[in-house]
């Protein structure tokens, strides 16, 4: 098995330290699993797309125009 760094911010890591019940290594590597699960998914799920780029970014856009007209 491989070594990992990580960098977390002092709080987070005080608050691990008062939680020692845990086996942070576990949690970090469970979390890196389902990430990577949901990225095969994604990548799966895309193969068949016939989306385009742009087709995203005007999407998003209109998205953002509605979204800015509700909160106007």
């Amino acid at each position: 098995m491989v070594n990992m760094t990580l960098s977390v911010p002092e709080s987070l890591h005080k608050e691990m330290l008062r939680h020692s019940e845990f086996r942070w290594s576990d949690i970090a590597r469970q979390a890196f699993e389902k990430k990577i699960q949901e990225a095969h998914w994604i990548d799966k799920l895309l193969q068949k797309s016939t989306l385009t780029e742009a087709d995203a970014e005007s999407i998003g856009n209109a998205i953002k125009k509605n979204i800015r007209k509700r909160f106007a």
